[in-house]
Formats: C-alpha cells, sequence, structure tokens
C-alpha cells in the first residue's frame, strides 16, 4: 500500500483539546471483524467485551515534562527544547528538538528558569531541527532529574491549540503510569479509570504490563509514497517474564488477548517466538507495521482515532483490514467521535 491510501479530510472541530471529564465516558466506536459491523458505545461498555482469563496488554511508560522554555545566550531569545531521551546520565547529554532551529548553532548555551542555574550547551546538530545538548547543572544527578522537572511542561501535542494547564500533568497519563521515559502518553490506555479497571479485575480479566517508552519513532511523519522505505526512529521497550507468562497462557487457552494501544501491539510484535509466543525482552525496536502484516499475539486492539498518513493509522488499518478502517473513519467523521490524544476509543475484536 501507499502513503496516499491513508489521507482523509479531518474538519479542525474535531480534533480533541481537552479528555472526557471521566475518563471511561469517552465513546467507543466497536468493530467486529467477523462480523464487519460497527457499533457505538461509551468506553466502560468495554468491559461487556471480555470473559474471565482474557488479557488486556498495557503500555505502563510514564510521561515525563519533556518540554522545556530556555533563553539563547546574548539575544536571550526564547527557544523550546524537547527531551527526546538521555544519552549519557554521567555527562547528562540528552538528544532534543529546538525550535526556532534555525538559531541554535553548535557551541551555543541556553540557560533555563528564572535563577539561570540549569545550563545547556549545543555540542552536535543531529537532524534539521535536533540536537545533542550537554546540561551543566551544579548538584547531583538526582538534583538536576528534580530541576528539569520542576522547570518542564507536560508536553501535549502541537495540534492541541491551547496552553497547558495544571489538569495535563494528572489527565495525559494512564491511570497505571509507572515507567518514567516517554515523550507522549500511550493515550489508549488514558480511558481506564481505576473503577473500570476494578470492574475488569473481579470479572477475572487479567492485565499484562509491558513497556514502550514512547518517542518520536511513533510520531514521525512518513515522507515517502512507498511505505516499505520509510524508517522509524528506535523506541525502547521492556518485556518481563510475568508479562509473557500471562500472554503465553491467554494463547494456550484461546483466550482474547487485546493490546491496548498501537505501542503496546509495536512491543509485542517486536518480540515473538517461530511458534508464535511472547518472549521476554529488553532492548529496542524500530518496528514498522503495515498492510499487509500477519499479527502473531494479539486478536484484539483498543486504539485511539489516529492522524492522516500516521504510522498509528497504518497498524491499525493493518489489524481491521484497509477498507474497514476507511469506512469506520468516515462513520466518526460523520458521528462527530473526538480524534488524537484526547479523542474518543476504538475497539477493534
Amino acid at each position: 500500500m501507499k502513503l496516499s491510501h491513508f489521507n482523509f479530510e479531518l474538519p479542525d472541530e474535531l480534533l480533541a483539546e481537552h479528555p472526557a471529564e471521566h475518563r471511561d465516558e469517552a465513546r467507543l466506536m466497536v468493530l467486529n471483524r467477523a462480523e464487519q459491523t460497527i457499533e457505538h458505545k461509551q468506553f466502560k461498555d468495554i468491559i461487556d467485551y471480555f470473559d474471565e482469563g482474557d488479557v488486556m496488554i498495557m503500555n505502563d511508560t510514564k510521561v515525563f515534562p519533556a518540554r522545556l522554555f530556555g533563553n539563547k545566550e546574548k539575544t536571550g531569545a526564547r527557544i523550546e527544547v524537547f527531551l527526546l531521551r538521555e544519552l549519557n546520565q554521567e555527562q547528562r547529554l540528552w538528544d532534543v528538538l529546538v525550535d526556532p532551529a534555525r538559531k541554535i548553532r553548535i557551541g551555543n548555551k541556553l540557560y533555563f528558569g528564572d535563577d539561570e542555574t540549569l545550563v545547556a550547551e549545543v555540542i552536535d546538530n543531529t537532524t534539521s531541527r535536533g540536537r545533542t545538548l550537554r546540561f551543566l547543572y551544579d548538584g547531583s544527578y538526582a538534583d538536576f532529574r528534580a530541576k528539569l522537572t520542576e522547570l518542564g511542561e507536560t508536553p501535549l501535542p502541537k495540534y492541541i491549540n491551547r496552553e497547558v494547564e495544571p489538569e495535563d500533568e494528572e489527565r495525559y497519563q494512564t491511570i497505571y503510569a509507572k515507567n518514567e521515559g516517554a515523550v507522549a502518553a500511550p493515550t489508549a490506555g488514558m480511558h481506564f479509570s481505576k473503577h473500570l479497571l476494578k470492574r475488569l479485575e473481579i470479572k477475572g480479566i487479567k492485565t499484562a504490563e509491558v513497556t514502550l517508552h514512547v518517542g518520536l519513532g511513533t510520531f514521525n511523519p512518513v515522507e515517502v509514497e512507498d511505505l516499505s522505505k520509510h524508517k522509524m526512529d528506535s523506541e525502547e521497550i521492556i518485556i518481563n517474564k510475568q508479562a509473557a507468562d500471562i500472554v503465553n497462557d491467554a494463547i494456550e487457552n484461546k483466550k482474547r488477548v487485546c493490546a491496548v494501544g498501537t505501542t503496546s501491539m509495536r512491543t509485542i510484535e517486536s518480540s515473538v517466538s517461530s511458534n508464535g509466543r511472547l518472549n521476554e525482552f529488553e532492548g529496542w525496536t524500530n518496528k514498522f507495521i503495515f498492510p499487509p502484516y500477519d499479527f502473531s499475539i494479539a486478536n484484539c486492539m483498543i486504539t485511539n482515532f489516529h492522524t492522516p498518513k500516521s504510522t498509528l493509522l497504518m497498524m491499525t488499518s493493518a489489524f481491521a483490514g484497509h477498507d474497514f478502517i476507511k469506512r469506520a473513519y468516515e462513520e466518526a467523521v460523520k458521528e462527530k467521535y473526538k480524534f488524537y490524544s484526547y479523542g474518543d476509543a476504538m475497539l477493534i475484536i
């Protein structure tokens, strides 16, 4: 398939600027692949589609406040710095994106905070907007990380056209987030409330927690018409033995295995044994899933409504079938579902 197959018109008013007031009351579109039917529900109704012994695979990554604003030495120009990944803890080296990038060259220094106790020096250009920074801070590593957290803000996606609000710090996380390291939330999981998780547990539905630290690999635009030529940025993943055992047991017992979000799906598809079981793994993945693709582990998926031409839409299309997803998205626009990070959800069974 080609990039142009994944383009569609999305009215601006369908971009979700805020989440549903209660997490589990977002709208839910249910796609049944066998029947080719579409139902309209609320997210909390998801419990009706699962039985005892079924498994939900959840990405437990936690978003850190990755967006900083600093001032360039001499000129004082305001520069946005988006932290991507830590390269060296001892030397405090980070891969970042800067905006406006044209003003930031190797050797420049940036000053952060009113007291300017945190300083960064640009030591390398990595891409047109990418830079490597060495942070200079007079304190321990723990103090340095605390300073980053103090000065950083929740990295809401650029298309959310408003200022960050204090509530975003809590609501732009899943309630089960625990392993800090993502620059964006695994948004399908943001629809789960504590109450809904408890109800699922009481019904005997198991959860298997994996980790994918969401980086730019998930969001980098695809700019080649031939999808086989697109290269994903690598993202760190962790699958422990406990999670692998829970998932493999469900597969053996022919239970429903549901990947909560595209990041969970990418994680499990990155570590599959020759007999179609999940292997424990700790490392990096640059796996890019687009149609046609044979999925090995999950037979069910929860996801949000994604941007045109995105790798997320391509994966969802590979799972549900391209024509079915196209029809579902047309219906979502007609029924005014909300799209993207704070938007509504889709269950594909």
